[in-house]
């Protein structure tokens, strides 16, 4: 049979090599190369990368114009994701991607996120129906938390108050810790928004224990969800014990006289109660860190205090807000305010002798360093605001 002659996809004249002779090819057009440079068979992939062997400087590697093994998913030498030309596919096959763990997925088709998604959740309801979960003392569900409770309050903290966080590296990132903020808003959301900015802006993740006043465990329903967050009861003795074992303490001083005060008096701080804090951060040598916390005063514009209905309730005070009762409960949504917490800086306490708890001068000293420090910084928080809603 006479040999049959390759017509290549240049000339190779414009790259100054000679004329190269007629070489039998079983099929489509060969590789740039010197002229001793074996044609590799269909099918069979060739090992070389190109530039390394083979190729003239200076020199880019021809594409050929049949599919070649070379051009494969996974062959040895070509470039992660595509061959390098505007267009051309990937080293996947088309529409398939792969992830972090090595597992391909199809976008539209689900792929092995969803399926690790899925498979997480049977797990954790399993186990919540065989009651394989942790709950501590205080009935501190920590996988409850941050599997369905964090994930109901974080599209709230996210996309409605848009909350903007400063200062999260003030917050200790292991050790006992007194968080002190500022108590406002009507109805506590803004404990809540704390916990969640403590728990996704931290670098160590740390989940903030809130004490609560007695009513919030009257309540039926409030009382299991509060427990199963980490909130317990306002007392010294929780609060010490909690410290001691290391964890992050969030104390509101102000209680119901800053959640149920009148708008006309929005961040203005009331008294901090009688130091008690202070003298629990002094007792177990933990650091307070004060919070300032701006937003949460205008998502309930309290204009009047319905007292005699309150104290047929059994309830320290009873709102009326511009929508609340008029609306029914469509006036109990909150305002989409804009907000922001910041952390100051942390006001070391270990440097006290223990004797110092029992000293009154110095807990109210330190009560009212705590108090002007976050009234400061409210302060300069609403002047550095542009709008309450913006």
């Amino acid at each position: 049979m006479a040999d049959a002659k390759v017509i290549p996809f240049d000339d190779d004249r414009s790259r100054g090599a000679g004329q190269r002779p007629p070489r039998r090819r079983p099929t489509g057009p060969r590789r740039k190369g010197d002229a001793a440079k074996v044609a590799p068979v269909p099918g069979r992939r060739d090992r070389r990368a190109p530039g390394v062997e083979g190729t003239e400087p200076g020199a880019a590697p021809e594409v050929s114009a049949s599919t070649e093994a070379t051009d494969a998913p996974g062959a040895p030498g070509a470039p992660e994701g595509s061959d390098g030309t505007p267009g051309s596919r990937g080293s996947a096959s088309a529409g398939t991607s792969v992830d972090r763990d090595g597992e391909s997925s199809v976008p539209g088709g689900g792929g092995g996120g969803w399926d690790r998604r899925i498979a997480g959740g049977l797990a954790f309801l399993r186990r919540r129906l065989t009651g394989d979960y942790e709950v501590d003392e205080f009935g501190y569900d920590e996988e409850l938390t941050d599997q369905v409770l964090m994930s109901l309050l974080r599209p709230i903290y996210e996309k409605y108050f848009r909350v903007e966080v400063k200062g999260i590296e003030n917050v200790p990132g292991d050790g006992g810790a007194l968080i002190v903020a500022n108590h406002s808003g009507t109805l506590p959301w803004d404990g809540l928004m704390m916990q969640v900015a403590v728990h996704d802006h931290h670098p160590q993740e740390r989940h903030l224990r809130l004490l609560a006043a007695d009513l919030v465990f009257m309540l039926p329903v409030v009382n299991e969800l509060a427990r199963k967050a980490g909130h317990t009861l306002a007392c010294a003795e929780d609060a010490e014990a909690l410290l001691e074992r290391g964890e992050l303490v969030g104390v509101m001083p102000e209680g119901f006289k800053g959640i149920g005060k009148p708008f006309g008096e929005r961040y203005k701080l009331q008294r901090f109660g009688r130091g008690g804090f202070v003298s629990t951060a002094l007792r177990t040598g933990s650091p307070i860190v004060p919070c300032s916390i701006v937003g949460a005063e205008e998502i309930y514009p309290m204009v009047g205090n319905a007292k005699t209905l309150a104290r047929v309730l059994g309830i320290p005070y009873f709102p009326l807000t511009p929508t609340f009762p008029w609306l029914g409960p469509l006036g109990m949504v909150p305002l989409p305010t804009k907000w922001t917490i910041q952390f100051g800086e942390p006001i070391p306490t270990d440097g006290y002798p223990p004797e110092a708890a029992e000293d009154p001068m110095l807990m109210f000293n330190l009560t009212d360093q705590v108090r002007e420090q976050i009234q400061h910084t409210l302060y300069k928080l609403l002047v550095q605001r542009r709008s309450v809603f913006f």
